[in-house]
């Protein structure tokens, strides 16, 4: 069982020297800090406010928020997006939404709400870029798959938004993870973008002792209910339904698996038919109803109307797209290859001291202090939930697994 509190340790972040931060440029980062407070709206996170769990070194002159942003999109982690599926998998159109599309659209919708709401954009993107990195090869079915098999070898059940945290805040780099801000890791951590919501209200998480015990209960508990601690981040996770939405529905239309006519007309009506009319209504009526004040009391949402239709057409979106059979046909040979990968892993690291199996690294090239409560099953876990899809079935045909071919 993962206990937060007991796996972290010290680490040294990479020194710059003050030749690499002259007084200049530091004075310009207080210029950009203080022109910052004057742009923003009072109840945006501001830049300075970023709270790191080890203390750094160097005086980089970077903002917060902007230096996260870097730090996530230069991860191997994110590096993975390029071959990871969004809905449909082993297709073969160059124009079908992969993950890596998705996180750029997030980036992009929600960086345009915040512009016009006035809150932090480099926090946002940062959120956005980082949210889905957690993700296994093949989605969410793949995420289904992989979390079963956890339960079955006495971990807790796979969540995506978790493991999007373990690796960013403790896998990556050997183990020393990149050290991102607590409002970064809050807003990837409480993402949910699945979860259907005509408003939402941050809940303020001020300390990594909160976050931990946050992150703890819902490693054990998939259903509680975590609200981002920012207006940012509650930015982005309307931002990921507005995103994927009429994308998929674009993605299922040149598949064939739907016709535009076949939308609910209700949603038409209020929402529009494609992809582009669908992001714009919905982003517009965010700003419109969102509310945005000097105090505590703001809060991002949609109007009662278009909170509806989103609801309705994500109700079609599941039923004709998501759980459609010509979607889940590959299903049954790809949950195999995961429950068959895991058993050969974890065989392999129950018989080589040397973690090595496949010509594979599995997860051994890391802090030896994070190695000694390391278990052979997480190791696995953390390993297949890395991989591409690409990756995935290349490992599995090594090891005879009859695998699915793209159509």
């Amino acid at each position: 069982m993962w206990n937060v509190a007991t796996f972290y340790f010290n680490i040294n972040t990479d020194k710059l020297t003050s030749q690499m931060n002259p007084p200049t440029l530091l004075t310009e980062l207080a210029r950009l800090d203080r022109e910052e407070s004057q742009r923003l709206s009072p109840v945006a996170t501001k830049s300075p406010d970023g709270l790191r769990r080890f203390t750094e070194d160097s005086a980089a002159y970077r903002q917060q928020f902007s230096l996260d942003a870097d730090r996530i999109l230069y991860s191997r982690a994110y590096s993975r997006y390029i071959d990871k599926t969004q809905v449909f998998s082993l297709v073969a159109n160059d124009h079908i939404t992969h993950r890596v599309l998705h996180v750029q659209l997030v980036a992009r919708i929600a960086r345009t709400i915040g512009r016009f709401l006035r809150l932090n954009e480099d926090l946002i993107e940062a959120i956005s870029l980082g949210h889905d990195v957690g993700h296994p090869p093949f989605g969410h079915d793949g995420e289904t798959f992989l979390s079963n098999i956890c339960l079955e070898h006495g971990l807790p059940p796979f969540q995506h938004n978790i493991q999007s945290v373990r690796l960013l805040d403790r896998l990556e780099r050997k183990g020393k993870g990149w050290n991102l801000t607590l409002q970064v890791l809050n807003g990837i951590l409480c993402h949910d973008g699945e979860v259907h919501s005509q408003s939402l209200n941050p809940e303020p998480n001020e300390t990594f002792k909160e976050f931990d015990q946050i992150l703890e209960e819902k490693s054990k508990n998939p259903q509680l209910v975590t609200m981002p601690s920012t207006l940012e981040g509650c930015v982005v996770r309307l931002a990921d339904t507005i995103a994927y939405i009429g994308r998929d529905i674009e993605d299922a239309i040149i598949l064939g698996l739907i016709s535009r006519d076949n939308l609910p007309k209700s949603c038409q009506d209020v929402l529009g038919s494609t992809n582009g009319t669908i992001v714009y209504n919905l982003v517009t009526d965010l700003i419109t109803h969102s509310h945005i004040t000097d105090s505590g009391s703001s809060s991002i949402g949609f109007s009662e109307q278009v909170a509806a239709s989103l609801r309705e057409l994500k109700t079609f979106n599941y039923e004709q797209i998501y759980l459609a059979p010509v979607t889940k046909q590959q299903n049954p040979l790809i949950k195999d290859c995961y429950r068959n990968l895991f058993d050969h892993y974890l065989g392999c690291l129950h018989s080589s001291p040397g973690h090595q199996c496949n010509d594979v690294d599995l997860m051994a090239d890391i802090n030896p202090y994070y190695l000694q409560k390391y278990s052979p099953e997480e190791k696995v876990r953390d390993f297949i939930a890395g991989m591409t899809d690409d990756f995935f079935l290349k490992q599995a045909k090594s090891i005879g697994c009859k695998v699915p071919g793209k159509k």
